[in-house]
């Protein structure tokens, strides 16, 4: 008896390290390196596009027909002032823009001039509150989170770039609705039984 539990023993200790490297995948794994995506980016020129996103919608999606606001920044590392010309999409019917800093709207309709500068060595922020708020106005289809919305931005000297803009997670914790009950049926079928 004693002999068993010793081979017993024995048979634990050797397989143990084998059992404990299979399981430590540490920072290695794939998803110690995983960020969170907090918009997409894209490069046009001297001109960098970056945390792209519209902002996460009432219930989860926007209807067909709504509006979107834009939420981003574009910098520039060009040594002159750059003009976005227009923003164009087949997913929305037109864009509408304003600008804080002027007195009224800077541009509306499909394909608006917007007008907005970009300062040299500096960054233009849209939809931050100070800054030029932009709405892409009557999606075609709904668009909900997971989603994209393709977008075509068009710069006087950088040119033209397209950049999928996703729909944004919720910032905050959403209530859950009632949990599914997966032993709902089984309390009828006890007790209907002979």
């Amino acid at each position: 008896m004693n002999r068993g539990l010793r081979a017993a023993a024995m048979g634990v200790l050797l397989l143990s390290p084998i059992a404990l490297a299979a399981c430590s995948a540490g920072q290695v794994a794939q998803t110690a390196t995983q960020e969170q995506n907090l918009g997409n980016s894209a490069d046009v020129g001297q001109l960098h596009l970056r945390a792209l996103e519209l902002p996460y919608p009432t219930g989860g999606e926007y209807t067909s027909g709504a509006n979107a606001r834009l939420l981003g920044a574009i910098a520039s590392d060009a040594t002159t002032d750059d003009t976005l010309v227009s923003i164009e999409g087949a997913a929305f019917s037109s864009v509408e823009i304003v600008d804080p800093s002027a007195s009224s709207t800077a541009g509306t309709g499909s394909g608006s001039g917007s007008g907005l500068t970009i300062p040299a060595g500096g960054t233009l922020f849209i939809g931050n509150g100070n800054g030029p708020s932009v709405t892409l106005v009557g999606l075609s289809a709904p668009v909900g989170v997971g989603q994209y919305v393709d977008v075509t931005f068009t710069f006087q000297q950088a040119g033209a770039v397209t950049v999928s803009i996703p729909v944004a997670t919720a910032a905050r914790d959403l209530p859950r609705g009632e949990p599914f009950d997966f032993h709902g049926g089984e309390s009828s079928a006890e007790g209907g039984g002979a």
